[in-house]
């Protein structure tokens, strides 16, 4: 017997998220850096569940299946635009046609911000010490 299960990787700031679907009833498996949390404890903000539900209710697959999620690096919101990221391209893996949907809505772009680094003789990325004339 083969494990049915489609594959999406998402990534948003340092976050990293590998997300896998399969079949099954809309349970959610959550490892946080190698360590197994429970999802709504973990993501306690009503607003970060929906970012990471939107593309299976946009889809209306919502309980069609179980997520199973590895997460590293960054901050809990920034993982959570990670795995929806990931949910998203998961999707599409699932089915061609809810690409255009998802695409529509913007949830299989990928934000580039980052933060930048310091750069020397500077107090920041872009702060300068306070110029002076004598």
């Amino acid at each position: 017997m083969s494990l049915i299960q489609y594959y999406g990787t998402g990534k948003r700031k340092t976050s990293v998220a590998r997300v896998f679907l399969r079949p099954g009833k809309g349970e959610i498996a959550l490892f946080v850096n190698k360590r197994p949390r429970q999802f709504n404890e973990y993501f306690g903000m009503e607003r970060q569940q929906h970012i990471i539900k939107q593309p299976l209710r946009l889809t209306e697959t919502e309980d069609k299946f179980d997520i199973f999620i590895r997460v590293n690096g960054g901050g809990t919101n920034g993982q959570a635009e990670a795995i929806r990221l990931g949910v998203a391209r998961a999707l599409i893996e699932f089915n061609r046609e809810l690409r255009s949907n998802l695409k529509g809505v913007g949830l299989l772009t990928r934000d580039a911000r980052i933060k930048e680094r310091k750069k020397y003789g500077l107090l920041g990325a872009r702060k300068a010490p306070q110029y002076h004339k004598r």
